[in-house]
């Protein structure tokens, strides 16, 4: 874009710039000390011109007077307009002429018009207005910088999420004072209540809930404890935890994050592609008009007004506004997501997330939790459920294994029954000894070895179960007596019940859930998210290799396909998606893949996604239009076409027309904070 290149005569930066951003060379600060200096030089300057004084009634031989404006709008042009003149000498070596040059050109102009008058070669009184035109430049250049600043503060914010200083555990117990620098991995640290954890790593004492919604966006504390792991910058709010060290500086989860949003802001789009060209256009469309503004005015006889004229058209085209119409709204959306949990990693997914027809969800691990839990639970005549759960859960109690870890789950206060003498039965179940009895757990082999028939009433609720895809499993007290049966199933989550009906709310056609399980195991999932059939769709018993051609197949029916997933297996169809969205909680290979990443594994932020790229992509239309609009009618008025019926703007007045128009495209993206991006709670 040949816009905002311009070098910094400081040398000083705001806080955090992202790499190579358009607008890292300009220090809101230097812009900001500039204005004020300009104002108060400005003010004598318009008060001893004679569009004043003469109304004040103040007469040439005031000492001095005649020397306060060439003296100090000279000041004010070198000094106050030393950053423009820099911008523009760079941006014709870069060759990329922009709002620089544009600026360049006008207040230069204006300066050579105000020597020129103070030498008697114009009747122009011209010194208040490049005073003021300066002056007003460096005030919407200073409110620009600062709105890119403040959006490109989420970086800043990152950052300061991680603690100066934190308590390290030495090898013999004592507690010690460190600065977050001197951490190594390996190292244990203490994390006190409501201290944040300086260092990705995992729990190796105590328990605490952690409130983590500056990484996942997830608003409520979750329950960490020994063996899981804790991300740095996240918050201990209740316990003290020990938490070895993991990950350091760009190798933990939050630096991570940081060059993803980063990478966003600075990644340019469709949007931003039509922008710049439309400002490229514009400095040759306003350097002709100038020029042509010239030639007219001169030709009819007025040198004076020519000059004045075509400084108002460099001053009214200078694109601060379309400088301001894309960037603005990218930093913003990304910088609103990240703090959502929403992370861009490539701004064309983004976009294309407006026009997604279909969304493709992997079951396991999105749909699902990727955990069985004990659903259902029959029982024989005249026996208790708790007790049939509880002793369960006591011969169950010694496994390993997924479903028996369920069982010892859904047991509830009173817990597991003791039991002793547990074995394994491979391919059939355990036994183990509860109360003097002994006792099984298992599928139909246990059955079958043991010659056991289930009653009816067991009977019936074990083909139902196993008609929706659920896991069964018996409690039999051997050797022939079937006390109870259990259905498990890897249990959708609450929250993705909710994310199918906000996709329908944004205007998604289709569904999608693909899984490797047993179609009756896909269809009950199906059901229980409530697809519409011949509508949604359901892709089951699918290998992991033919992941990708199912989003083919929705990509040759003209839908635009956006991939939800989060494992090894899922990566290819992320890569095939129009968009790839990974759950953050699963694996790497999965993220890389994806163009968003959700921090939390929340689905419901795959909605939030689209509201956001719609919201975005509109302030983007919006601000363009208004843009280039502005100048498709201001330019005409800067060169006179109007002056015949007493309608002319002034360099001054069209540097505040201008600033304007800056100020409104801030606004209007500043909207863009009103996008609900993060979940209802139910």
């Amino acid at each position: 874009m040949p816009a905002q290149s311009s070098a910094d005569p400081d040398h000083r930066r705001h806080a955090a710039p992202p790499p190579h951003d358009r607008h890292a060379g300009h220090d809101p600060e230097m812009f900001r000390r500039r204005f004020w200096v300009c104002l108060v030089l400005t003010i004598p300057v318009v008060l001893t011109s004679h569009l004043v004084s003469d109304q004040l009634g103040l007469d040439d031989g005031v000492p001095g007077r005649t020397w306060v404006g060439p003296v100090l709008g000279s000041v004010v042009f070198w000094w106050g307009g030393w950053p423009f003149l820099v911008g523009a000498v760079r941006e014709v070596r870069d060759r990329t002429p922009g709002m620089m040059l544009l600026v360049a050109m006008a207040i230069t102009v204006a300066y050579s018009a105000s020597l020129a008058t103070s030498a008697g070669a114009f009747d122009l009184d011209f010194w208040w207005e490049l005073a003021a035109l300066v002056t007003i430049m460096l005030l919407g250049h200073w409110q620009e910088m600062k709105a890119i600043g403040q959006a490109h503060g989420a970086l800043s914010a990152l950052a300061a999420l991680l603690p100066d200083e934190t308590e390290r555990v030495t090898a013999d117990g004592r507690v010690e004072p460190v600065s977050a620098g001197e951490l190594r991995v390996g190292d244990v640290v203490l994390v006190r209540p409501g201290a944040r954890v300086p260092a990705d790593g995992g729990i190796v004492d105590g328990r605490a809930e952690l409130d983590e919604s500056m990484i996942t966006g997830e608003s409520r504390p979750i329950a960490r404890a020994v063996g899981d792991r804790v991300v740095a910058g996240t918050v201990a709010t209740d316990s003290a935890i020990r938490v070895r060290v993991e990950a350091l500086g760009e190798q933990t989860a939050l630096a991570g994050i940081q060059r993803m949003v980063a990478q966003a802001q600075r990644a340019g789009g469709r949007a931003q592609l039509l922008a710049d060209r439309f400002a490229a256009a514009l400095f040759y469309v306003a350097s002709g008009t100038a020029v042509l503004t010239v030639l007219v005015w001169t030709a009819l006889g007025q040198p004076d007004e020519a000059v004045v004229r075509a400084v108002t058209v460099l001053v009214i085209a200078c694109p601060h506004a379309l400088g301001l119409a894309i960037p603005l709204v990218v930093a913003l959306s990304t910088a609103l997501a990240a703090r959502s949990g929403i992370l861009v990693k490539d701004r064309l997914a983004l976009e294309r997330m407006r026009t997604v027809g279909a969304v493709l969800f992997d079951k396991t691990g999105t749909l699902t939790r990727g955990e069985h839990v004990v659903t259902d639970v029959a029982t024989a005549p005249g026996v208790e459920r708790d007790e049939v759960l509880r002793i369960a859960a006591g011969v169950e109690s010694d496994s390993e294994h997924p479903l028996a870890r369920a069982i010892v789950a859904a047991a509830g206060p009173g817990g597991p029954a003791p039991a002793v003498g547990f074995r394994s039965l491979p391919g059939r179940g355990v036994r183990a000894t509860v109360g003097g009895s002994e006792y099984a757990v298992g599928g139909p082999g246990l059955l079958r070895e043991w010659g056991v028939s289930l009653p009816a009433e067991l009977a019936a609720a074990v083909g139902h179960w196993s008609a929706r895809g659920a896991a069964v499993l018996h409690l039999v007290r051997l050797p022939h007596t079937v006390l109870g049966a259990f259905a498990l199933t890897d249990e959708v989550r609450p929250e993705a019940r909710r994310a199918v009906d906000e996709l329908r709310a944004e205007g998604v056609r289709t569904i999608a859930m693909i899984t490797g399980d047993a179609r009756p195991v896909a269809e009950a999932v199906a059901a229980d998210l409530g697809f519409r059939p011949g509508v949604d769709e359901v892709f089951a018993e699918v290998l992991p290799a033919d992941k990708d051609g199912r989003v083919a197949e929705l990509q040759r029916r003209g839908l635009t396909v956006a991939m939800v997933g989060d494992g090894v297996n899922d990566a290819p169809a992320l890569a095939r998606a129009d968009v790839g969205i990974a759950i953050g909680a699963g694996t790497e290979v999965a993220i890389e893949s994806a163009g968003v990443v959700l921090a939390s594994s929340d689905p419901r932020g795959v909605a939030a996604v689209v509201r956001l790229s719609r919201a975005s992509y509109r302030k983007m239309r919006q601000n363009l239009a208004w843009a280039a609009g502005y100048n498709v009618v201001a330019l005409p008025l800067a060169a006179g076409v109007l002056a015949w019926a007493g309608v002319a703007l002034s360099p001054a007045l069209a540097a505040v027309l201008m600033s304007a128009s800056t100020i409104v495209v801030a606004l209007n993206a500043q909207l863009l904070r009103r996008v609900r991006l993060d979940p209802e709670r139910d």
